[in-house]
């Protein structure tokens, strides 16, 4: 993701995030992202099962997906990269950025993780 060549996820709104069970196994999920100063953000709720394995391997990978996951003919190949689980204040800054990108629909999301008192966590995402 250098700044003299665009980026095969500029204009994608999903990504599909390959995280990695103990055993090797890859698990897929798509989900939401933003993109900013060489890394990817994404956010989960805290005790999801991608969370639980990017703890346990940093180890990803991601590729440009539709909402469903089914991955977008001619947009891009899989990427690795190393994710991180980001502290509050980095987090809030992720928050930020990716509630610029969705707008309302992010913010209904947060509205009922507050209603429901749900703990979220954001993630960066370094590619390789």
């Amino acid at each position: 993701m250098s700044p003299d060549k665009p980026s095969q996820f500029e204009n994608e709104k999903y990504i599909s995030l390959e995280s990695f069970r103990k055993n090797g196994e890859g698990i897929r999920t798509p989900v939401w992202f933003v993109e900013s100063d060489g890394l990817l953000f994404i956010y989960s709720l805290a005790n999801a099962a991608k969370v639980r394995r990017v703890r346990n391997n940093p180890r990803v990978r991601v590729a440009p997906c539709d909402m469903r996951g089914a991955f977008k003919d001619g947009a891009g190949e899989w990427v690795d990269g190393t994710a991180t689980i980001l502290d509050q204040a980095a987090g809030a800054r992720a928050h930020v950025l990716l509630t610029r990108k969705y707008g309302w629909m992010k913010r209904i999301g947060d509205l009922f993780s507050r209603w429901r008192k749900r703990t979220r966590v954001a993630m960066a995402i370094r590619l390789d």
